[in-house]
């Protein structure tokens, strides 16, 4: 097995872009990546290497954001504006990005929370369908098939 700061230099992103997907806050997520890899550290003995280690702290540090949300009362909030993680050349590019980005999220609204999730972690977390559906413990097909049937609803909605 790998030594913690080779796991922490290799994973840090992914479940820093994981915690941002699923907090919408970069405070929030960089504070969570921390604590999860802080009570990764302490747990290490319990990994079993059934799965990639990366999903095994997405799991982590997910049941971490979960724990927050039940402290602080909060009702996980999808809205979501992604506008200042693209340079565009002029204002009315990015006029026109932002209108369109807006679109989108307001239909993803509209999606269960589950299927929600799913275009998430695809699109912003950048991760296989097998690892969104080994964090969410189901199955690359169900993955597959969610992240499917959503686009779909998606475009229904046109």
């Amino acid at each position: 097995m790998q030594d913690i700061k080779e796991i922490y230099e290799e994973y840090f992103e992914t479940v820093n872009k994981y915690l941002f997907c699923l907090t919408k806050n970069y405070d929030i997520a960089e504070e969570l990546t921390q604590e999860t890899f802080y009570r990764a550290v302490k747990r290490i003995g319990t990994y079993k290497g059934d799965c990639k280690i990366s999903v095994w702290l997405c799991q982590i540090a997910k049941n971490l954001w979960y724990d927050q949300c039940r402290k602080n009362k909060k009702i996980v909030n999808y809205d979501y504006d992604m506008s200042n993680l693209e340079v565009k050349d002029s204002v009315e590019e990015q006029i026109i990005s932002n209108d369109e980005k807006i679109t989108l999220y307001k239909k993803m609204q509209k999606l269960d929370e589950k299927t929600r999730e799913v275009i998430y972690l695809r699109i912003t977390g950048e991760l296989s369908f097998k690892e969104i559906g080994d964090i969410l413990n189901k199955s690359e097909t169900w993955a597959r098939v969610t992240f499917y049937r959503g686009k779909q609803k998606m475009k229904e909605g046109d």
